[in-house]
């Protein structure tokens, strides 16, 4: 016997949901360019300059960033030229190394790079639609339920998010993560009407797929989904069951499909897998790139800055900074992204209790659920972790911020009439100004007349919607007009900053500097932040390899230096044409410890360079004795001399290396940098 379920309870119903991908027929077109027909005449044009503005911030002036990550530019330029280097995401053609995250986010720019060459826009350019691309399916899925007005909202705040600006403009993992997850629960909203299989496993293979991007970090959202599905679906709840159990296994069969490959192919055949200790994906999985980043226990990783470094934590404290509930809201990480958590946290609250006498399946209720329990479990793991969490990884909470405020904030005002609601909006109103003024505090030189006119607006804003009531329609606009500007006033002007503003090396920051310092107690651009007066997106004369960054991208060496553990190097002009010489004859025109030093010169080269021991430079990979089966071989030219640091514990084959090198070849020094040639030993 088949059981029919149910429809769900609605906010407001809708009739028809925008065009989709499993939307078919000859209205299909004519619904994208027109929206529904019971949509007011300023929807779709609002819509359009939504996603135009927000393609716009993204885009605009993006190649002054140069390579941004030089790390994963140059797997870029290695998966341009080797589907090899393509598919197990090596750093460089030759495959040697992988980087130490799948390659999923790599695929897409490798893509781009095939087609349009390796240059910083063909690298860039897809993580700004990547990020256009996820203010939409947001707008979709609050819209689907809820007002336009809700939808609009909820992806305003996430395209004027600073992280989000900041990471939709880079070319970092998190780009790919938050579009398929934001997909992600789209499909579960699908789902949660009618209680669809397909859309659940869709779901579970989408969170599979960010699995790909970046690994554990995808599994955030899984609490989220299933909770809501348990909660809410229009359908009994042994089949709840049994369709959860169904999305996990395409969840994990859409995770694991590249994990299985990696592991069955042998260690002779492919590249070392970068990150980990024992040349396995699954170390990397579970250990580096999984619990280790909860626990801090990640052998091989890098030396935070102190758990004194910045504020924000509740006790507690690992490498990498204080941990604490507090943590999103401290200096590293408040003006990233914590402007409207408040705000959120109001809105969460304001529509569970508008939904507190709706059925079961109430899609208010649901959508709160949704998306608070997504904000909250994302949150803790990142305020509580020990290991490595940048503040860049707050992105993740951008969507569901977005949604909270754009669902109970049009809510609640839809329900202005109850003074309950009043007050929620007035909390919120206030909380958001408290917040915002408290913010811009740590910097103080940076449009110094926002803090004190957002003060006077937001105060005022909270204390008419206590009176509201029945006003007129024009007198409740100005007023909504006033609380919208006390909640984006800030993080626009922070935004504007941050797209204007190029951004290098690994850490990358949003908004300007507070001079409290980024992560680790380093400034506004994280590490490998170009010094004063350099400029970025020009090859320099004579290299190939597409578009290169000039000067002192290499934490501040200047032109012609060396990079770090976290900066680029930015080689010469006479040091290419050295690296270059006689290339073809070389498997690697070079070798250099780390992956950002090497990356360095393989963008300028345009040919394979060996990152001895990976990012940190403490991988096993070579160790002493590949290293010089690969000199005696000939397959390596010349080594640079560097350093990367101090790693947390890992091997130091690196070290040994370096010994080995200088104790049997000459140092010359070309453009500042000391070079080996190992084709000439001493002895």
């Amino acid at each position: 016997m088949t059981t029919t379920a149910p429809a769900m309870n609605t906010a407001p119903t809708v009739s028809t949901g925008p065009a989709t991908p499993g939307d078919v027929g000859p209205g299909r077109m004519k619904r994208l360019v027109r929206g529904r027909p019971s949509d007011p005449a300023w929807v779709r044009p609002s819509l359009f300059a939504l996603l135009i503005g927000t393609a716009f911030l993204y885009i605009w002036g993006l190649g002054a960033s140069g390579w941004a990550n030089s790390f994963y530019s140059a797997a870029v330029q290695a998966g341009s030229k080797s589907w090899k280097a393509f598919f197990f995401g090596s750093s460089d053609a030759a495959n040697f190394i992988t980087v130490d995250k799948p390659p999923a986010s790599l695929w897409v720019m490798e893509i781009s790079a095939r087609i349009f060459g390796v240059n910083a826009w063909s690298i860039l350019v897809p993580q700004a639609l990547e990020g256009v691309a996820t203010v939409a399916v947001l707008y979709a899925t609050v819209r689907r339920w809820f007002t336009p007005a809700a939808g609009l909202l909820a992806g305003a705040v996430l395209a004027l998010t600073p992280v989000a600006v900041l990471m939709f403009r880079f070319n970092n993992p998190d780009a790919l993560l938050v579009l398929l997850l934001t997909v992600a629960a789209y499909a579960v909203t699908r789902a949660l009407e009618a209680a669809s299989t397909r859309w659940l496993v869709l779901a579970g293979s989408l969170v599979g797929l960010g699995f790909l991007a970046k690994m554990m970090q995808a599994f955030f959202v899984v609490p989220a989904f299933g909770l809501v599905y348990l909660l809410a679906a229009p359908t009994p709840v042994r089949r709840r069951i049994w369709q959860l159990l169904l999305a996990g296994v395409a969840m994990f069969v859409a995770a694991a499909w590249w994990v299985v490959a990696v592991t069955l192919t042998p260690a002779s055949a492919r590249p070392y897998i970068g990150g980990s200790q024992h040349n396995s994906i699954l170390e990397l999985i579970f250990g580096y790139n999984g619990f280790g980043r909860l626990t801090g226990n990640e052998t091989g990783s890098v030396t935070g800055g102190g758990a004194g470094a910045g504020g924000g934590g509740t006790g507690g404290g690992s490498m990498w900074g204080p941990t604490g509930i507090t943590r999103l809201f401290g200096s590293q990480m408040g003006t990233q992204i914590s402007w409207l958590i408040p705000a959120a946290l109001v809105a969460l609250l304001g529509a569970l209790w508008l939904s507190r006498r709706e059925g079961r399946t109430s899609k208010l209720r649901a959508a709160t659920v949704l998306w608070g329990t997504t904000l909250i479990v994302s949150g803790l793991i990142l305020s509580l972790s020990k290991g490595i969490i940048h503040p860049y990884y707050t992105v993740a909470l951008a969507p569901a911020i977005g949604a909270l405020v754009g669902i109970g904030g049009t809510e609640l005002w839809r329900h202005r009439e109850h003074w309950t609601s009043r007050v929620f909006l007035s909390i919120a109103i206030v909380v958001t100004t408290w917040w915002a003024h408290v913010l811009l505090r740590r910097t103080p030189t940076f449009e110094s007349w926002l803090r004190p006119t957002i003060l006077v607006v937001g105060l005022a804003a909270a204390l008419a919607v206590l009176f509201i009531g029945h006003m007129k329609r024009g007198v409740a606009g100005a007023i909504a007009a006033g609380s919208m500007l006390t909640a984006v006033g800030a993080p626009v002007a922070f935004a504007l900053d941050t797209a204007s503003t190029p951004h290098t090396g690994s850490i990358p920051t949003a908004g300007p500097s507070s001079g409290q310092g980024g992560p680790g107690g380093f400034g506004r651009g994280g590490f490998g932040t170009p010094p004063t007066g350099t400029t970025g997106g020009r090859p320099p004369t004579g290299t190939t390899g597409g578009t290169a960054p000039t000067g002192g991208f290499g934490g501040g060496r200047g032109q012609g230096g060396g990079g770090g553990l976290l900066g680029s190097s930015t080689p010469s002009a006479a040091l290419t044409a050295a690296l270059k010489a006689n290339a073809s004859s070389y498997t690697w025109i070079a070798a250099a410890i780390g992956s950002n030093d090497a990356s360095g010169y393989q963008l300028a080269t345009g040919d394979p360079v060996i990152a001895i021991g990976g990012f940190n430079g403490s991988d096993p990979a070579p160790t002493l004795a590949q290293f010089e089966k690969l000199v005696t071989a000939g397959k390596i030219h010349y080594f640079i001399a560097g350093s990367v640091g101090t790693p947390n514990g890992g091997s130091n084959a690196s070290s040994e290396i370096s010994s080995w090198v200088s104790s049997h070849y000459t140092a010359t020094t070309v453009g500042g940098v000391t070079l080996y040639d190992l084709t000439r030993a001493t002895s």
